[in-house]
């Protein structure tokens, strides 16, 4: 637990106003224990030992046949160097590796305010894995009113520097719009959903309609957040252990947003912002830079092709997309800033992944780099001024800034 107590060198991001559109915490192991209804704790998501003492998941009562040998204490190792050291050594556990200001809310604004943040959106990190391996309705329900009453408590007394967004489940689409209420009366700026339903049914189903109409009528954003997917939403192009005895990481780091590509394409095949013409969405951890060629593809079927006749959009995407929809982006993108220039600066946010080992742990000095790039205005939508809209952020510039 020291090493969580202790404030990490960081770089000082050289513009004021920044608003991190994607930070996330660790949740304490027990919070799932703890916060569970009494009649769910039996089946609350664990960290357990394995034959060799090495750290794995259990999920549902079941152990996880994913979150396997070590992983957990991987999950806050932002910038390590060597992974398997990390995750073969059973001293090193999922709490002692856990990076600062992940687990303790006073910690993360300390952390802000080394870094010139203002504030910073949150999400979970076990939450973004256990949905892959639970099948159960009502139980998946109640993991996530578990984690939302959490989060809640974690950033209520940040002074609207922590800025908490509700895990929504489409297990039950009625039981996901019901917790979404209660979770926006409890604080949670908006929800997000991972990019798969047990079910199989595309994102802009008729079927979520209950789940669009809550976060339209709240007027919260709704977000798709890449997370573990079941092995069928995948595909097979690859057979056997390809992915890790093949050692296929780049493949992996690139199609991470795959599943929230595809599903954010539904929106528009099965007309979701017509039903729905105040609702907002964000595409959280995919990249930015895929924008133009999806605006341009889907443009061209919609409005050039006999395929696009008999579509139900009213309009071509790209209308939509400029008005409606947000895409966070990743500081080391270099193709952002023609892309603001075409489809507007409104509607790109830029995030850190802090402190997920799979992006950059410059991730201030890669912005302040992108940054410079951008007219004066467009940075200030880019940093700052579009989460702080999208969130309803109302946090000042952190006055407690060191020098």
């Amino acid at each position: 637990m020291s090493k969580m107590r202790e404030l990490p060198t960081v770089h000082r991001l050289a513009y004021d106003g920044a608003i991190d559109a994607d930070g996330h915490i660790l949740e304490p192991p027990d919070m799932w224990e703890r916060y569970l209804e009494p009649r769910f704790r039996h089946l609350a998501l664990r960290i357990v030992r394995d034959s060799d003492g090495l750290e794995e998941l259990e999920i549902g009562g079941r152990r996880s046949s994913v979150s396997t040998h070590g992983m957990p204490s991987l999950l806050g190792v932002m910038g390590a160097p060597d992974l398997m050291t990390i995750a073969l050594d059973p001293e090193r556990t999922y709490v002692s590796e856990a990076a600062y200001g992940s687990m303790d809310p006073a910690d993360r604004v300390h952390l802000l305010d080394a870094e010139g943040l203002d504030a910073a959106v949150l999400y979970p990190t076990l939450g973004l894995l256990w949905e892959a391996e639970l099948d159960d309705p009502e139980l998946s329900q109640a993991y996530t009113r578990a984690y939302n009453r959490w989060i809640c408590e974690f950033c209520a007394d940040s002074s609207g520097r922590l800025i908490p967004v509700a895990h929504i489940s489409l297990s039950d689409p009625d039981a996901a719009a019901q917790e979404l209420e209660r979770a926006v009366s409890e604080g949670a700026r908006g929800c997000f959903v991972l990019p798969f339903t047990h079910a199989r049914q595309p994102l802009g189903h008729p079927d979520h309609d209950r789940v669009f109409a809550a976060a339209q009528d709240l007027d919260v954003v709704f977000a798709i957040h890449p997370g573990f997917e079941p092995d069928w939403a995948k595909g097979e192009r690859f057979t056997g252990k390809s992915w890790t005895e093949d050692r296929l990481q780049l493949l992996e780091s690139v199609r991470g947003g795959d599943g929230v590509r595809h599903q954010f394409a539904t929106l528009f095949d099965l007309a979701v912002f017509d039903r729905f013409p105040r609702l907002k969405i964000l595409v959280l951890e995919s990249g930015g830079g895929w924008v133009g060629h999806f605006m341009d593809r889907m443009d061209a079927v919609y409005g050039h092709t006999p395929i696009g006749v008999g579509m139900k959009l009213k309009d071509k995407p790209s209308s939509y997309f400029r008005e409606r929809c947000w895409v966070s982006c990743d500081p080391d993108e270099r193709s952002i800033a023609p892309l603001m220039q075409r489809y507007g600066a409104t509607q790109f946010l830029w995030a850190s992944d802090y402190p997920h080992a799979d992006h950059s742990p410059d991730y201030l000095q890669d912005l302040e780099s992108l940054a410079r790039e951008l007219p004066e205005l467009d940075r200030k939508y880019f940093l700052g001024g579009n989460a702080r809209a999208l969130f309803k952020i109302q946090a000042a510039q952190a006055s407690a800034r060191l020098k």
